[in-house]
């Protein structure tokens, strides 16, 4: 008897339209993850009752868990689909889109306001390129041990996911920029926009407003220390505020 691997995959074709389930079975492949499923559905979208309908929507890119693109509910765990292996999975699978982002269809979603996150904490480095920047600054060995953790972020929204706090009711910007303020205020650069990306984690909804629930840390594909990251935000946005009331800078 062919082996077959067996999904349950909430759909839904817009925000305006009722949310349903629909169930497939697709053969099985030895090595086949999540995404290699769904690929077999949209090859031939027919689901369990024999019925030719639309192939499931969802979002990927590296396939090799890098861009964070391909993040879904899988059996009730928010995680990347390409990492997700189907011979460690409860069958059957279900999936469900990430549920703290705007729904485009089926499985993807519209990330667009963790992305607004990041220009409002200004992660990056600013050079203008006017000028002959020479070598890069020198990092000293305890710096970079602490940053090339943080920096493995692939903006996935699994701590989003997972957070309580982060929810359409809730101005709070999330982990996931809080953990780039602290990179960025580490970077010999970076310190130069740093009392700027403080500011605003002072505002509504900045470092202040997390709930400290730690589930961020418990799913974070990249195991981010981003408990350590609120901490250590939190300490300096306190600080800068003394500063800035005491000294008015």
């Amino acid at each position: 008897m062919e082996r077959t691997v067996e999904l349950r995959i909430r759909r839904r074709g817009g925000v305006d339209e009722k949310a349903y389930w629909e169930e497939f079975s697709v053969p099985y492949e030895q090595n086949m993850n999540v995404i290699s499923a769904l690929q077999a559905i949209q090859r031939n979208p027919i689901n369990k009752r024999g019925e030719r309908v639309s192939p499931v929507v969802w979002e990927c890119n590296c396939l090799e868990e890098v861009c964070g693109a391909c993040t879904m509910n899988i059996n009730g765990q928010v995680r990347q689909a390409c990492s997700a292996l189907i011979d460690h999975l409860k069958q059957p699978i279900i999936l469900e889109p990430m549920t703290k982002f705007p729904l485009i269809r089926d499985l993807m979603v519209d990330r667009k306001k963790m992305f607004d996150a990041l220009i409002k904490v200004m992660a990056w480095v600013t050079i203008d390129g006017t000028h002959n920047l020479g070598p890069a600054p020198r990092i000293e060995q305890k710096t970079q041990e602490i940053a090339y953790p943080l920096q493995r972020c692939m903006t996935c929204g699994c701590c989003l996911e997972a957070c309580p706090q982060y929810n359409e009711r809730s101005p709070f910007i999330g982990v996931s920029a809080i953990n780039q303020v602290r990179l960025f205020n580490l970077h010999p650069l970076g310190k130069m926009e740093a009392g700027k990306r403080l500011d605003a984690m002072m505002e509504k909804g900045g470092v202040h407003d997390c709930s400290n629930a730690q589930n961020c840390v418990q799913v974070c594909p990249k195991e981010i220390p981003l408990t350590d990251s609120i901490a250590s935000v939190a300490g300096a946005v306190t600080i800068h505020a003394l500063k800035k009331f005491l000294f008015g800078r």
